[in-house]
């Protein structure tokens, strides 16, 4: 370790700080030999050097004693929130968003952090692929303005190549802005830049390490993976899914010669979740989560559902039609019916007057007829007892 190679064993404390090029790419680490009387770290610690001096990040002595709250953290898209048990992500939980190029992972990274600054909190956006200028500029045409939340200070955007530094080094910028800002949402965009030259192990250790950072800090992170196209949907390149509490997959849905987006949740930890395939859009006012639409054929986005969509509207039109005509011809038969029965009623009138008056004339003439044989009688002194009541009287 020294130059005469004695020091090392009369020194009490031993530091051997090494200077390293992997890749073009340069990094400082520090480890501790020995220091007799302590207990200490064995291990390598990468460190930086700046204007506030050096920062050691003991990022292989992080443990898993992380606190679990039930708090739970809008995504800043209301129908997704529904698809997460009605409340969103889980405060201080990591979610990975995984999906194929221009799927729509950064428009929901967008709407996350955008939601954060609604509610008054600090975001911290770590971008890896596009500076924070072209962000801004792009999440405006889907109806997100950023720029204010960075005027007030609730945004904050830290924008570097992969390339530009090691894993570790980059591993320690991150750790001392989220220790200086203390956001309470963080996006990393997009974890799939680190992965230079077959290092997925060195991706996944660096990825492990920031998990655990983000949440002993208790801040809810959300990550973007790229998948390639052709790969397995449900894979992602470093196998990091695990290590993460929600998933969600954005993927192209290829329907009727046209490519249309669709968003649906692998695992959510925790929590009850849909497990819908759901279709959304990038609209001029963000992510618009459609409802399930269910065809013949099984579920369909795009034209074929507009397609669907429409026969399903004609041929309800024409039930409407044809039930609305039954509705009419009952009428109207009801209408004939009730004429013919005020018809009838009106007949039964008129002949009810006309034999009323034929009963009286009648009766009449009947008591007329009476009357005139009783006179008769009286006149020719004839008894007019009949003859049946005399001989009851006897």
């Amino acid at each position: 370790l020294t130059r005469q190679g004695l020091e090392e064993y009369v020194s009490d404390c031993v530091i051997v700080l090494d200077h390293r090029v992997s890749g073009q790419v340069s990094s400082r680490r520090l480890r501790v030999v020995k220091y007799r009387g302590s207990t200490h770290g064995t291990n390598e610690y990468p460190f930086l050097i700046d204007e506030n001096g050096i920062s050691v990040l003991p990022v292989t002595s992080l443990v898993l004693q992380h606190p679990a709250s039930t708090q739970r953290v809008p995504t800043g898209v209301p129908r997704l929130d529904t698809m997460l048990g009605g409340a969103g992500y889980l405060r201080g939980s990591t979610v990975l968003v995984s999906g194929t190029a221009g799927s729509g992972k950064s428009s929901l990274a967008a709407h996350f952090a955008d939601a954060a600054c609604r509610r008054g909190q600090r975001a911290l956006y770590f971008a890896f692929e596009e500076s924070p200028n072209q962000i801004m500029r792009n999440m405006r045409s889907i109806g997100i303005d950023l720029q204010p939340w960075v005027q007030k200070g609730l945004l904050r955007f830290q924008a570097n190549r992969p390339t530009s530094a090691g894993l570790e080094m980059h591993l320690t910028m991150i750790h001392k802005t989220i220790k200086t800002f203390k956001p309470q949402v963080a996006i990393v965009d997009a974890l799939t830049s680190f992965i230079i030259g077959g290092n997925e192990i060195e991706v996944k250790a660096m990825v492990m390490r920031l998990v655990d950072l983000l949440k002993m800090s208790h801040t809810t992170s959300l990550f973007t993976s790229l998948t390639l196209s052709g790969a397995a949907l449900e894979q992602t390149q470093t196998a990091i899914a695990s290590m993460f509490d929600t998933w969600l997959l954005v993927r192209d849905i290829e329907i009727g010669g046209e490519r249309n987006r669709g968003i649906y949740i692998l695992k959510s930890r925790g929590m009850s979740h849909s497990n819908q395939i759901r279709e959304f859009l990038l609209t001029d006012h963000g992510v618009e989560l459609r409802d399930v639409y269910v065809g013949p054929s099984g579920v369909l986005t795009g034209s074929a559902r507009l397609v669907q969509e429409a026969q399903e509207q004609a041929a309800l039109m024409t039930r409407n039609q044809e039930v609305e005509r039954r509705q009419i011809e009952l009428e109207r038969k009801r209408t004939t019916l009730e004429a013919q029965v005020l018809a009838l009623r009106a007949e039964f009138a008129v002949q009810e007057i006309a034999s009323m008056k034929i009963i009286g004339q009648e009766q009449a003439e009947d008591a007329q007829l009476a009357q005139e044989r009783t006179d008769m009688g009286l006149s020719r002194k004839a008894d007019t007892t009949p003859y049946k009541q005399r001989g009851a009287s006897k």
